[in-house]
């Protein structure tokens, strides 16, 4: 019988552990002007309703840019711009409110409707906007009076808590009250940063005209620190004119999701809003489609702990049933985890190794070594030998061997030397299987 859909069958199973730890947590998506005039909008709604369903808290903040120049333009009025921030006068302030209120009602309706035609299709999606934010002036800038624009000074995290509680939507726009009754434009932007920041949001995400920030190659730079993305910010604010450039909406995020780095918000993700499912592909699979800024890298290498069993033995199990790797058993690896450095990503185990030492003979296996099918393109299996070697060291340990049927030719490129069972440490020798006729390798570290 013909199998059909296997990729779909993979890519489910594949995020299923997503889906578990993105459910319950907070994010904070950014929604630009730019994204809501995209032909993929529609799309982009839906993967936002999907993510509700899956149990994510989301607060979504739009902006108005291109409606509000729009409808500027539609009345010849114009605004000027100070440093990239639009100076909005009485008259201007109207027309923002009116381009603003438009694009909250459009987008109510949208997501209202969005899962429409899906196995959700009947449940009820409660979108909530409110008087979440409250503004204050910009002032004076250089001799330049903002006047109606304005930015963050309190974000009522309570009621919006409440309402994520509650299973509902928070819907945040441009334009917020202060304390004395007047209104301000704010920058999209930075009212999604502030807010993810006041919620301790797990993660704020963009939408941009790129997959993300690329290099000088055109490639998608997957993770950023901050300290790197501020360096890059440098240098694109140098090469763009923030008022008119398409790419001055992602040099705001960028901005943000520094300041939201640093403030303790984990993860923020820019992402294309041209690519249908970006925001799908970005939160559910292995490597993503965007960029990262992240407060620390979201692959490291660590020792292993009984926490960890369950992710090894998913790993190692179908390497076992191949042959590959010797089995073990729970009850086995549970008495020798403190032996393991695994490799782990966005908290999944993608690959692992043991050392087990020979401490009178000053060697040590390396074993039970296994990288996950879709990371081996990388250099995973050197960083788990790098981190063998500086533990070896630490521990007084020349050399290291290992017992192989399938990966000689990997072993022989890092250095190791094909040797006879004779040299093996006399424990090792007793255990020795002659009937799996595993080819042996040695490397002096010294």
């Amino acid at each position: 019988m013909k199998i059909r859909n296997t990729a779909l069958v993979k890519g489910f199973r594949q995020s299923t552990p997503y889906v578990n730890a993105h459910r319950g947590k907070t994010m904070v998506i950014m929604l630009g002007g730019e994204a809501v005039d995209a032909p993929n909008f529609t799309n982009i709604i839906s993967d936002i309703a999907l993510l509700h369903s899956l149990g994510v808290k989301i607060v979504l903040v739009h902006g108005a840019r291109p409606q509000i120049n729009r409808i500027l333009n539609l009345q010849n009025n114009t605004s000027p711009y100070h440093k990239g921030v639009r100076v909005t006068d009485s008259s201007t302030l109207n027309l923002v409110m009116q381009a603003s209120g438009q694009l909250q009602l459009a987008i109510t309706a949208r997501l209202s409707m969005s899962l429409n035609n899906t196995p959700m299709a009947g449940t009820q999606l409660n979108v909530v906007s409110g008087n979440f934010i409250i503004a204050q002036p910009l002032g004076v800038d250089d001799g330049v009076d903002y006047n109606h624009s304005g930015k963050v000074r309190r974000v009522d995290t309570e009621a919006i808590n409440q309402v994520l509680e509650q299973g509902s939507i928070v819907l945040v726009g441009p334009v917020a009250s202060s304390v004395t009754g007047e209104c301000f434009n704010l920058l999209s932007e930075e009212v999604a940063t502030q807010v993810a920041i006041r919620l301790k949001a797990d993660k704020l995400i963009g939408f941009c005209s790129e997959q993300g920030i690329l290099d000088g190659n055109g490639n998608v730079i997957p993770e950023l620190f901050p300290n790197n993305a501020e360096s890059i910010l440098h240098k694109l604010e140098s090469d763009n004119d923030l008022t008119t450039d398409d790419s001055s909406g992602t040099l705001r995020f960028l901005r943000g999701s520094i300041s939201a780095c640093r403030a303790g918000v984990r993860r923020s993700h820019l992402i294309s809003y041209h690519v249908d499912g970006a925001l799908i592909q970005e939160l559910f699979s292995l490597d993503g489609i965007g960029t990262q800024v992240v407060m620390a890298s979201a692959e490291q290498v660590r020792r292993a702990n009984i926490d960890d069993i369950g992710g090894i033995l998913s790993l190692i199990r179908p390497l076992e049933e191949q042959g590959i790797l010797v089995r073990r058993s729970r009850e086995q690896l549970e008495q020798e985890i403190h032996q393991f450095t695994l490799i782990e990503k966005d908290g999944l185990v993608i690959g692992c190794a043991a050392l087990y030492p020979y401490i009178e003979e000053k060697m040590a296996e390396m074993a039970c070594v296994a990288i996950h099918p879709d990371y081996r393109d990388g250099n995973r299996g050197l960083d788990l030998l790098k981190q063998m070697k500086q533990h070896s060291r630490r521990i007084g340990i020349e050399k290291i061997f290992v017992l192989t049927t399938h990966s000689l030719h990997w072993f022989r490129e890092q250095g190791f030397q094909e040797v006879e069972v004779s040299e093996l440490p006399m424990g090792k020798q007793d255990l020795y299987n002659f009937q799996r006729k595993s080819k042996i390798l040695l490397l002096d570290i010294y």
